[in-house]
């Protein structure tokens, strides 16, 4: 018998739980703490982990990709002016606003501690 294990991922303790699949995204990070989608395979050379442009909004309680809010940060070719232009790109790539595409079903979490360790809390400047 394959021995498989699966994967772990660590969230702010304070992100939404993952929506039902289809649902709309409520910025609960799962899907991009788990692999990277293609705008990070293609834009940061990232194949496998937990997305770098994973990006934790404190005031708004929810992950955002970076790519879509302040790609200039993760690819320095961007200049910041092209920002608002670059994002609305990248939010076309990953289907950003067509509900959950993540049909992974997650197991029962452990309560914890607030933390605010886990995902990037740097906001955009």
């Amino acid at each position: 018998m394959k021995n498989t294990q699966l994967p772990t991922v660590e969230l702010h303790s304070f992100a939404p739980a993952k929506p039902e699949y289809g649902a709309h995204c409520n910025g609960c990070g799962v899907c991009c703490a788990l692999e990277p989608c293609p705008v990070a395979h293609v834009f940061l050379f990232q194949i496998k982990g937990k997305c770098r442009a994973l990006l934790w909004q404190d005031d708004a309680n929810r992950y955002v990709c970076g790519m879509v809010v302040c790609p200039d940060r993760y690819v320095r070719l961007i200049p910041h002016a092209l920002r608002e232009r670059s994002g609305r790109f990248f939010a076309s790539r990953i289907a950003a606003g067509a509900g959950c595409d993540f049909a992974a079903e997650l197991d029962d979490m452990p309560e914890s501690t607030p933390s605010t360790a886990s995902g990037t809390n740097r906001p955009c400047a």
